[in-house]
């Protein structure tokens, strides 16, 4: 598979090395510099660039009809139109706020503990996230996924960032040293607290999840998660 790379950090980096290791060519790195992009090489594009740049990265590919993966986050106030243009040019785009398999194994722990604390009142949610001080967003976009799989099962309404909770739940973000990713959800009352957690131990399983998804999504068409990649939650 002939992949295109927008994005040429960290991430972009080890993506393109996991590829390379997983038999595909990598034939194109845009980093900041996105005007007069060549598509025709391209079979397949991973976007992991900015949240300013993201939403032309995918429009441009899929105006050119590349299938296009995303794992950049901070931009979903545009998610709409992406889809609606995925849509309107029957291409491929695939966006998570996470693309780590435990991560996304993690969604489905997290939206079944939801529901068995549906009606115990008594225990009040906090999320809290911590990672490497060059992370631009806060929230984090795995933090957000993780509240709105709660908010879908509770009576809460939103989430806020270093809140209290209320009708909220809040969200504790950090950001230390190198650390790659690490999340946690607890429920605590004044009797006890539950808590599940994630902890990534380095980059590596966030870029081998997007070339995994990436090896899916070739010939398809339409818009996926990756909880159609790793076919979670189907019975």
């Amino acid at each position: 598979m002939k992949i295109a790379l927008f994005g040429y950090g960290k991430m972009g980096k080890l993506i393109e090395e996991l590829a390379v290791e997983r038999g595909h060519t990598v034939v194109a790195r845009i980093d900041i510099d996105t005007a007069g992009v060549d598509y025709s090489e391209m079979e397949m594009a991973i976007d992991f660039s900015t949240p300013e740049a993201a939403p032309g990265n995918i429009r441009g590919c899929l105006e050119n009809g590349i299938p296009v993966i995303s794992g950049t986050t901070g931009w979903l106030e545009a998610y709409g139109q992406m889809e609606a243009l995925c849509e309107k040019h029957n291409g491929a785009f695939l966006y998570a706020s996470n693309f780590s398999l435990g991560v996304n194994v993690f969604f489905e722990l997290n939206a079944y503990l939801a529901e068995m604390m549906r009606t115990l009142t008594d225990y009040k949610v906090v999320i809290e996230e911590i990672h490497h001080t060059q992370k631009l967003d806060a929230p984090s976009g795995t933090a957000i996924t993780l509240a709105e799989g709660i908010i879908e099962r509770s009576s809460y309404q939103g989430w806020s960032v270093n809140g209290e909770a209320g009708h909220n739940i809040p969200i504790h973000s950090k950001r230390e040293g190198q650390v790659p990713g690490t999340h946690s959800v607890t429920y605590g009352s004044a009797i006890d607290a539950i808590e599940i957690r994630h902890e990534a131990h380095s980059r590596k399983g966030f870029a081998l999840g997007a070339v995994v998804a990436a090896e899916w999504l070739l010939g398809k068409q339409g818009v996926f998660g990756m909880k159609d990649v790793l076919q979670l939650g189907k019975k």
